[in-house]
C-alpha cells in the first residue's frame, strides 16, 4: 500500500467503518496505479478536498480531481466522484452502460459487498487523470491510456 503523506488524509481513511475503509483503500491504490501505467499523467497530490480524499493531476494538470468517500445516507456504500462540470460520467455510461451503479453527472456508487469490476473502473479513473489532455488534444485514445 503506498503511505500517506497527509495525516489529514490518513486519519480520515482510519475513521471510515472497516468493509468500507478496505474498498476505498483499494480505490486509491488503483487510483494512484493507474496514474503510474496511464501516459501524461505525472504524480498524483492526495488531500482533502470538501472532507474527502481527493487526488490532483497537479504536475502536469492532464486531469480532473477525483474523490472519494462512503456514503453516510446509504451505509456499506461508497463512491468515486468526479467533478459535475465535466464530461467524465456521460463518457462512463456510453462505454460501460450497467457495469456501474451512476449518481448523477458526478459519481459511481459501489456497494462494499460487491466486487469492483476494476478493468472497467481503471478506465475510467484514466479517464479521468487525463481529462483535460482531451481539450488540447493530445489524450491517449480509449483502450491505449493504460499500459
Amino acid at each position: 500500500m503506498k503511505p500517506f503523506t497527509d495525516p489529514k488524509v490518513s486519519r480520515l481513511f482510519s475513521a471510515y467503518p472497516a468493509p468500507v475503509r478496505s474498498k476505498l483503500l483499494k480505490l486509491r491504490e488503483l487510483i494512484f496505479s493507474t496514474a503510474k501505467r496511464t501516459p501524461g499523467v505525472g504524480t498524483l497530490e492526495e488531500t482533502l478536498k470538501w472532507g474527502q480524499p481527493s487526488y490532483l493531476t497537479t504536475e502536469t494538470k492532464s486531469g480532473s480531481t477525483i474523490r472519494l468517500d462512503a456514503i453516510p445516507a446509504m451505509p456499506g456504500n461508497y463512491a468515486l466522484y468526479v467533478n459535475c462540470q465535466t464530461t467524465l460520467v456521460e463518457t462512463f455510461k456510453e462505454k460501460f452502460g450497467p457495469t456501474f451503479r451512476y449518481e448523477g453527472n458526478r459519481a459511481l456508487i459501489f456497494s462494499a459487498a460487491d466486487k469492483i469490476p476494476e478493468p472497467e473502473l481503471r478506465e475510467c479513473i484514466a479517464l479521468a487523470l487525463t481529462y483535460h489532455s482531451k481539450k488540447k488534444g493530445s489524450r491517449v485514445p480509449i483502450g491505449r491510456l493504460i499500459q
